[in-house]
C-alpha cells in the first residue's frame, strides 16, 4: 500500500486514559473534546491551520472559564482528529489509502485551506488521492471501502465516484495489455520482453497471462451499495455481460452461503474458494435484500449465467422468503435455459408449511411452462432454427429431463395422481422420440401407489404411447403385473408388429445381399471363398429369423391365453358389462386376424424368395 510522509518532528503526544497531552513543555491553553476523548492542546497551532478552529477558539476565549471546545460530527471521530492535531503540530504522520479519505473529509470539515498555511491538509490529501491512490487498483479499492464509514461527507467531495471510475476503468482494461513494468496482481517486475525480473536481472521465466476475472475477488469485498455502483459504471463502459455476470456470481457466493453447499461448482468459483476467502455470514434480512438486488443486476439473457447457479438462487430465495416478484423472475430465467439443467437441479425440496410432498413439483411445472412459452416464441420468430434441429434438440433434452424428474418424485406416497399427470402431460408428445422414460416413471408410481383403482391406472397409462416403446420396454411391460390388462394387450400387439417389421426387413436385406453378390460374381467371376462367405451369412440370417418366428409364436400364445381369460371375465360379469366389452373383443379378434394374415404373407414371401434364390444359385453353378 502506497504512503506519503508529512511532517518532520518526533511524536510529542502521550495518552492517559481518555485524554491526550502535548509534551512540549508548555502548559496547554485549550481543551478540545471529540466524542469521549479530550485533547489538551495549544491555541496557536490549531488556529493557524483551521478556519473552524480559529472561530471556535475565539468564541471560547471570551468566556471567563477555561477555553474548552466541543467538536461535533468530526469524520471518523477521535482517531482522525488525532492525526489532524499531529499535522497541525508538524509531527510525522503517514498518508495511506486507509486514512486519506478520513483526513480529506476532516480537513474539509475544519476548513484547512491554503489561506491558513501553504501545503495545508486539504491540498496534501487531495494530491495524494489523485496522484497516487486513484492510479492504483488496490489503493482505490481500499479508499472506496473506507468511504462507507463516512459516506455522506465523502459523497459531498465525490470521492466514491472518483474511486469507482478508477476501478471501472482498470477492470475494463485487459491486464495482459498493461504497460511495462507491471507490479500489481502478481507482484513481479517484467522486462519489455515479458520475462520475470529478479533484482533487475532477467530470469527467463514467463509470467502467466491474467484472465478477465482477475478483479472478481477484490470487487466482492465491497459493500452492496458500492458494488452496485461499480457494476453500473462498468456496464456503461461496455463491459461484456458475461464478465459482469461472473462477478455477480462471485459476489453472491461470498455472502449467500447456501449457494456453495454443493460440490458441483464452476472453475471460477473453485478458484474463488481456493484463495482462502470464506463466505461472510450476513443476517437473513440482509441476505434477502442482497439476493433481490443480485436478481435485478443479472443480465436477462440465455446462457450467460449457469443454470446451476440460478437454481441455487431460487432455492435460497425460497428459504429466505424473498418477494414473489424475485422468485417469479428467477423461474423465468431458469425456464429460458431449462435444456441446460441437470436432474439434481430440479430436485428442490418443498418449503411450504403443509409439507404435503417432498419436492416442489409446482415450481418445476411453472419453469417448464416458461420454457415451452419461450420455445414457441423463438420458433415463431426464427423458423430457420427448426431446420437445423436446434429447437427440437432442446425439447428432446427437456422431455428426457422431465421424465427423469417424474421417476424421482414418483416414490412419494403423498404425490397426488392429478399433479403427476399434469406434469407428465405438459411435455408435448412430439418431444419424446421414445416413451421408455415415461413408462419407467409410471411403473415406479404404480409400484409406490398400489391402492390405485383400475380406472386410475388406465387413465395414468394413457399418458404413454405403446407404439413409442422400445423392444426392451415392450418385453418388460408385457410381463408387468402392475399395468392394466388392456395396456398389456396393446403392448403385446405393437410388439408383434415391431417383430414382424423386423423380420420383413431382414428378408429384404438378405435379398439385396444375394443380388449384390450375383452382380459381383458376374463381373469378377466365380470365387470359391466368396461362395463360402455367402453361405455362412445366409445361415446366420436363417438362425435369426427362426428365433424371431419363435418369439412371434410365443407372443401369439400369450395373446390367445389372455383373450380366453378376458372372455371368462366377460361371461362372469353382468349383462351390461358384457355388451360394453363386445366392441373391444371384436377389435381384439380383428387385430389377431390381421396378425395371422401378416404372418401368412411373410411366410409365403419367405418361401418364394428361398425358391428364387436356389434357382439363381443353380444357374450360376451351371454357368
Amino acid at each position: 500500500m502506497a504512503c506519503m510522509k508529512l511532517g518532520s518532528k518526533s511524536d510529542a503526544f502521550r495518552r492517559k486514559g481518555q485524554a491526550w497531552f502535548c509534551t512540549t513543555g508548555l502548559p496547554s491553553d485549550v481543551v478540545v473534546e471529540v466524542c469521549e476523548m479530550s485533547f489538551h492542546l495549544h491555541k496557536f497551532p490549531l488556529l493557524s491551520r483551521s478556519r473552524v478552529m480559529e472561530g471556535l477558539i475565539a468564541e471560547a476565549s471570551e468566556a471567563e472559564e477555561g477555553c474548552c471546545i466541543k467538536l461535533i460530527d468530526v469524520p471518523c471521530g477521535e482517531k482522525t482528529f488525532e492525526l489532524v492535531v499531529k499535522f497541525c503540530y508538524g509531527v510525522k504522520i503517514e498518508l495511506t489509502a486507509a486514512n486519506v479519505v478520513y483526513l480529506r473529509c476532516a480537513a474539509e470539515h475544519l476548513e484547512m485551506t491554503e489561506e491558513y498555511g501553504e501545503g495545508n491538509l486539504i491540498s496534501q490529501t487531495e494530491n495524494f488521492l489523485n496522484q497516487i491512490v486513484l492510479r492504483s487498483w488496490k489503493d482505490s479499492l481500499k479508499a472506496l471501502q473506507t468511504c462507507d464509514d463516512i459516506l455522506s461527507s465523502a459523497e459531498e467531495l465525490q470521492i466514491p465516484k472518483r474511486c469507482i471510475d478508477s476501478l471501472a476503468a482498470k477492470a475494463c482494461t485487459d491486464p495482459n495489455l498493461f504497460g511495462w513494468p507491471v507490479v500489481e496482481h502478481g507482484g513481479q517486475m517484467q522486462s519489455p520482453g515479458g520475462s520475470v525480473l529478479w533484482n533487475g536481472i532477467s530470469t527467463g521465466a514467463r509470467t502467466k497471462h491474467a484472465s478477465l476475472d482477475w478483479w472478481y475477488e477484490d470487487a466482492a469485498s465491497l459493500s452492496l451499495s458500492s458494488y452496485k455502483k461499480l457494476i453500473s459504471s462498468m456496464g456503461a463502459r461496455g463491459v461484456k455481460q458475461e464478465v459482469i455476470a461472473g462477478s455477480l456470481m462471485c459476489y453472491a457466493k461470498r455472502y449467500l452461503p447456501g449457494l456453495i453447499r454443493r460440490k458441483g461448482s464452476t472453475e471460477s468459483s473453485n478458484r474463488f474458494m481456493a484463495t482462502g476467502t470464506t463466505a461472510t455470514i450476513l443476517p437473513e434480512e440482509e441476505q434477502r435484500l442482497l439476493l433481490e438486488e443480485i436478481d435485478g443486476l443479472l443480465p436477462m439473457q440465455k446462457g450467460i449465467v449457469s443454470t446451476k447457479f440460478l437454481f441455487g438462487l431460487l432455492r435460497t430465495s425460497k428459504i429466505l422468503r424473498a418477494k414473489p416478484t424475485c422468485i417469479c423472475s428467477l423461474e423465468k430465467r431458469i425456464g429460458m435455459q431449462l435444456d441446460q439443467a441437470a436432474l439434481e437441479d430440479l430436485l428442490m425440496p418443498s418449503f411450504s408449511h403443509s409439507m404435503e410432498v417432498l419436492y416442489d413439483v409446482d415450481c418445476v411445472q411453472r419453469i417448464l411452462e416458461h420454457f415451452l412459452t419461450m420455445d414457441q416464441i423463438v420458433g415463431d420468430e426464427s423458423p430457420g432454427l427448426d431446420e437445423d434441429g436446434q429447437l427440437m434438440e432442446g425439447l428432446t433434452s427437456v422431455a428426457k429431463l422431465i421424465d427423469g424428474y417424474l421417476a424421482e418424485i414418483a416414490p412419494d406416497v403423498n404425490l397426488k395422481l392429478p399433479k403427476f399427470q399434469s406434469l407428465a402431460a405438459a411435455v408435448p408428445e412430439y418431444a419424446r422420440p421414445l416413451d421408455d422414460g415415461l413408462y419407467r416413471a409410471i411403473d415406479i408410481y404404480l409400484k409406490s401407489h398400489p391402492w390405485l383403482v383400475e380406472s386410475d391406472k388406465e387413465q395414468l397409462c394413457r399418458l404413454m404411447d405403446c407404439q413409442k416403446l422400445s423392444l426392451e420396454a415392450c418385453t418388460h411391460a408385457a410381463q408387468n403385473e402392475r399395468l392394466p390388462l388392456r395396456v398389456i394387450v396393446q403392448v403385446l400387439f405393437f410388439e408383434q408388429l415391431q417383430l414382424r417389421t423386423s423380420i420383413a426387413g431382414c428378408f429384404l436385406v438378405s435379398e439385396n445381399l444375394d443380388e449384390s453378390r450375383q452382380l459381383r460374381n458376374g463381373i469378377v467371376g466365380s470365387n470359391e471363398g466368396g461362395w463360402t462367405t455367402a453361405t455362412r451369412e445366409n445361415q446366420v440370417l436363417k438362425v435369426g429369423m427362426d428365433n424371431m418366428r419363435m418369439r412371434v409364436s410365443e407372443l401369439e400364445k400369450e395373446c390367445s391365453n389372455m383373450r380366453m381369460e378376458i372372455e371368462k371375465l366377460g361371461k362372469s360379469s353382468s349383462p351390461s358389462t358384457r355388451w360394453t366389452s363386445v366392441p373391444w373383443k371384436l377389435g381384439s379378434k380383428l387385430k389377431s386376424q390381421m396378425c395371422s394374415a401378416q404372418e401368412e404373407s411373410v411366410s409365403n414371401g419367405t418361401s418364394e424368395r428361398g425358391m428364387n434364390t436356389r434357382s439363381k444359385e443353380k444357374r450360376n453353378l451351371s454357368s
